[in-house]
């Protein structure tokens, strides 16, 4: 056997390894660390139903932005929509509040939304924004079934 493709299948062999190890550490990470994440999300969940109780849909918007803005980044994106959903589901309703939201399914007419809001927000630069806005959507789309249903 030449000695490149001895080199070659011992450099196969390592990355093979090293990707094995890398998901290996993943899934313990993730083993280790569930209950705690599923213990915060119904911690904030609860928060967001509280909070929810308290004002309209415009309001949980704003509240949930104003918590991203004091702690940005990819854990408090996944926090802040699910306080977002669950409050938007206890608020009262706000005159308005759905009609410029397009469905998750227009594809651009939902880019363009996303971005818009994100820099209504003061957030334009932020990478992540976008998926703030993920629980306005469901939330607008699950209230325009609803009142097709009733129509019906």
């Amino acid at each position: 056997m030449p000695g490149w493709l001895k080199a070659l299948l011992i450099v196969a062999i390592v990355v093979v390894l090293l990707i094995v190890g890398v998901v290996g550490i993943g899934a313990f990470y993730i083993y280790r660390n569930k209950d705690a994440w599923m213990a915060r999300a119904k911690e904030v969940a609860a928060e967001g139903k509280s909070f929810g109780s308290t004002t309209d849909n415009q309001g949980c918007v704003d509240e949930s932005l104003s918590r991203y803005k004091k702690e940005p980044g990819f854990t408090a994106i996944i926090s802040n929509t699910v306080f977002m959903r669950t409050c938007l589901d206890a608020s009262k309703p706000t005159p308005g509040f759905c009609d410029e939201v397009p469905k998750s399914t227009e594809f651009m007419k939902s880019a363009d939304w996303r971005l818009k809001q994100c820099r209504l927000a003061g957030l334009q630069s932020d990478n992540n924004c976008q998926n703030l806005f993920t629980p306005v959507q469901q939330f607008c789309e699950m209230k325009s079934r609803r009142s097709a249903l009733v129509d019906r």
